[in-house]
């Protein structure tokens, strides 16, 4: 394995998948507090970057440590900030089914900040992706904007089948996270949001 010339958090995002971090399968990862979930190795800067997959590992680290996903150093208060995150409201996302599992204390009028699986980036980070990321350029949507000081985590899920043993059938199917998907708390309150319709799916790059 050679090293890449293209230095991490500099040259490519901190949260990007190389070809040489493969999935090595489903077992208790201590970034959902043991939980089942997709793991791969970690071989950042070997191979070549995978600019559209974000390393599954790397990627629970930014949201719960509030990393920057571009430098991979921590964000702080003041200082987080997005560049694709959705503004609705808690009832219209959960009226879409991305959110089962959204706390209840969190009442249906109150907006959030659906930022996906991106956690928010510096505003020094945020302006050299959005010089240099060909995507970025293009992207009609990105809306650079503060992330609210309150956030929520919930886990993207898949199904998972055991492989059977010798002679065996199949284990019964599991649930097993993926990503985990950020959601910004904001002191606002939406009192209509009954009347608009859901919002359309965010992508998850990964």
């Amino acid at each position: 394995m050679q090293k890449s010339r293209l230095v991490v958090g500099v040259d490519v995002p901190w949260v990007t998948s190389w070809t040489e971090e493969p999935i090595i399968g489903v077992r208790p990862c201590p970034t959902v507090g043991g939980r089942l979930a997709l793991v791969q190795t970690d071989a950042a800067g070997y191979g070549r970057p995978q600019y559209s997959q974000n390393h599954l590992v790397r990627q629970r680290r930014t949201v719960l440590g509030m990393l920057c996903p571009m430098c991979g150093s921590p964000t702080v208060a003041g200082d987080r900030w997005t560049q694709v995150a959705k503004r609705t409201s808690a009832g219209r996302l959960r009226r879409s089914g991305k959110a089962v599992d959204l706390p209840r204390e969190i009442e249906d009028r109150r907006v959030l900040v659906d930022a996906g699986s991106i956690a928010p980036l510096h505003r020094a980070c945020v302006e050299r992706s959005l010089g240099e990321c060909p995507h970025l350029k293009a992207d009609p949507d990105v809306d650079v904007k503060p992330f609210p000081a309150r956030w929520t985590l919930l886990p993207l899920l898949i199904e998972a089948v055991p492989a059977p043993g010798p002679g065996a059938a199949a284990g019964a199917a599991v649930a097993v996270i993926t990503f985990l998907q950020l959601i910004g708390v904001t002191d606002s309150v939406d009192r209509d949001w009954r009347f608009r319709k859901p919002p359309s799916r965010l992508h998850l790059p990964g």
